[in-house]
């Protein structure tokens, strides 16, 4: 069995094995036995159907995890743009805090894990039914999926369901964070032996392996003491408690398996900080756990982390554009002062014939040797990293083509907005809502909001698809892990080291000599704060830092967000879910 072909898990139809969560009605054993049938000719299936979860939109799509962990944060925001992303006001509830038990997107990723959870309990009776060769490794692999599913649905939720995958009939329970997490730990820790390590077993970064395991156990210590005291008012968590088995403390535990991973040789920090998010980047040397993205005409990969960012006349291609959704909040780009030139900032691209497109009206053409996949159009490249200012770039003709200079290159030209013919794309860092309570912009002021290009736009045909691979544990992020540890152990030194490692490993492009970042010579929990900003934006990861550093509860002036109370450092459980399942009580602050 050629484990790598059956777990590029596009090439897998699991409709039919895949269990559609309504409430937790789903979980109903009778229903997993007749999806399921032949538990042991289903084994494989139903395991692809859990990793597949991961990208048919929960951590790839503009919706998902990224509404939840981002849009919440002080780093990105989707404002309804003139006559664009109303939607009933669900994206701007999001940066607003004025979410409720039925707001869409609290209710869809809600569904959206709890599938995920549904597909990992029945991957995992299907698998103890069979009798195939692999039973332990896959078996391991889905109680992995399985805690990576409920571990998110806790830190978003606070509750999450659960059913004995062995026991006919087993009743509904519901987990509650603060306990469960523990559970969750001596869980992964359980099944870390049983877990091929990367690269054996026919495995790759897309598998749930033995360092996927490490990660997601130094991210539950490092939460931990979160769920134990979720709501307390002062933000101060005792992230120095007692190890769950008695061994350490919480924060010794995430050094530990971080430095499994950093100690491990297998890993290494990329030069280029933007490799970790372009084409390619499925061999990346940072890239420990991801979701596998493939055009492929099944599912097609997500493209919305790069999508949603870019202008609509923004154009890598004649036949793909962006959408002019998010952006940056004033903050978090202020944050950067006196750092646009850390390598992780901005990255200009050069062309094959030297030519390097640098934004600013002085590169009037670009080569047009680089060609879309299976097409004869030309591709253009865009910057990596954060824009703001005047964009330029292709425009079309009338016939729908890139406009050409008269040698046959990309005629590069000032660009306006696709909405606002007469308004300049300006992405002004500045948001300057007429109603500073609400992300909302008059049609003339959409060009408002510096862009994230951190992630690469897929040039072929359908605007949100894509090839990129989606990092949900890199390097980076088990580095800023560890830094934070040592922080909240005192250890100042071992912090500033890790977070140098970061800033020291990038270097800028070849129009600057390739210089490494420069490292710092302090640090304290602004400094920290800022850095684990620097190196993990856009990444889904910002809202559990906010939390941990009593940042979540504040007010961003000039991004619409309100100083919130305590409750709101978690979502409610949907109304949906309250109105047809017994057993779950609504979380705190929810109540009518």
């Amino acid at each position: 069995m050629q484990l790598n072909k059956l777990f590029n898990i596009k090439n897998i139809t699991v409709a039919c094995i895949a269990v559609a969560f309504v409430g937790c009605t789903d979980l109903d054993e009778k229903v997993i036995d007749e999806v399921l049938g032949d538990a042991a000719a289903n084994a494989p299936g139903a395991l692809a159907a859990a990793y597949d979860r991961l990208g048919d939109r929960t951590f790839v799509d503009n919706g998902g995890m990224f509404a939840m962990q981002e849009y919440t944060s002080d780093i990105a925001i989707l404002p309804t743009r003139g006559s664009d992303w109303g939607d009933g006001g669900k994206w701007r509830a999001m940066h607003e805090f004025t979410w409720s038990p039925d707001n869409a997107i609290v209710t869809d990723n809600w569904n959206l894990l709890t599938n995920g959870i549904t597909r990992s309990l029945t991957a995992m009776k299907s698998i103890n039914a069979s009798t195939i060769p692999e039973k332990q490794l896959f078996l391991a692999e889905a109680r992995g999926l399985l805690a990576f599913y409920t571990y998110t649905t806790l830190d978003l939720y606070a509750q999450a369901p659960y059913r004995n995958p062995y026991v006919e009939n087993a009743p509904l329970e519901i987990l509650k964070a603060d306990t469960a997490i523990d559970d969750l730990i001596l869980e992964v820790e359980e099944i870390l032996p049983d877990l091929a390590e990367l690269g054996t077993n026919s495995t790759h970064n897309g598998r749930f392996t033995r360092e996927a395991g490490y990660a997601l156990l130094a991210q539950m210590y490092l939460n931990r003491a979160v769920y134990k005291d979720r709501y307390n008012t002062s933000s101060t968590f005792n992230f120095n408690e007692a190890a769950v088995n008695g061994n350490g403390t919480d924060m010794d535990k995430v050094i530990y398996y971080s430095s499994l991973l950093i100690d491990s040789g297998k890993f290494s920090l990329e030069s280029n900080y933007f490799k970790n998010f372009s084409l390619g980047n499925e061999a990346g040397k940072e890239l420990i756990f991801v979701v596998t993205q493939k055009i492929d005409n099944i599912r097609n990969g997500d493209n919305d982390l790069a999508y949603t960012s870019m202008e609509r006349n923004q154009r890598v291609s004649a036949a793909n554009r962006g959408t002019n959704a998010s952006c940056l909040t004033p903050e978090f780009y202020a944050s950067w002062q006196g750092n646009h030139d850390d390598p992780r900032f901005h990255r200009y691209v050069q062309y094959r014939d030297g030519t390097w497109f640098m934004n600013d009206g002085t590169t009037p053409s670009v080569p047009a040797t680089d060609i879309v996949p299976g097409t004869s159009n030309p591709w253009f490249h865009f910057n990596f990293g954060i824009m703001a200012g005047q964009q330029y770039g292709p425009k079309l003709t009338p016939a729908g083509a890139f406009e050409m200079t008269p040698d046959g290159r990309i005629k590069v030209s000032q660009l306006f907005m696709e909405k606002s013919t007469a308004t300049p794309m300006d992405f002004t860092p500045a948001l300057n809502f007429d109603n500073a309570n609400q992300a909302v912009f008059a049609q003339n002021q959409i060009n408002r909001g510096a862009r994230c290009f951190k992630f690469e736009f897929d040039p072929e045909e359908g605007n949100g698809s894509s090839n990129v691979d989606i990092p949900l544990f890199r390097l980076g992020g088990i580095y800023t892990m560890r830094a934070e540890a040592y922080f909240r152990k005192s250890q100042l030194a071992s912090a500033l080291d890790d977070i140098n490692k970061l800033r020291t490993s990038r270097t800028r492009e070849a129009l600057f000599g390739n210089v490494p970042g420069t490292p710092i010579a302090s640090i304290d929990a602004a400094t920290l704060y800022k850095e684990l900003g620097f190196e993990m934006y856009w990444e889904m990861w910002r809202r559990p830092q906010m939390v941990r550093f009593g940042k979540l509860d504040l007010a961003q002036p000039g991004s619409a967000k309100p100083a919130t109370p305590p409750f709101r450092r978690v979502f409610p459980i949907p109304q949906e879910t309250m109105d047809v399942t017994r057993g779950f009580t609504q979380n705190f602050g929810y109540i009518n």
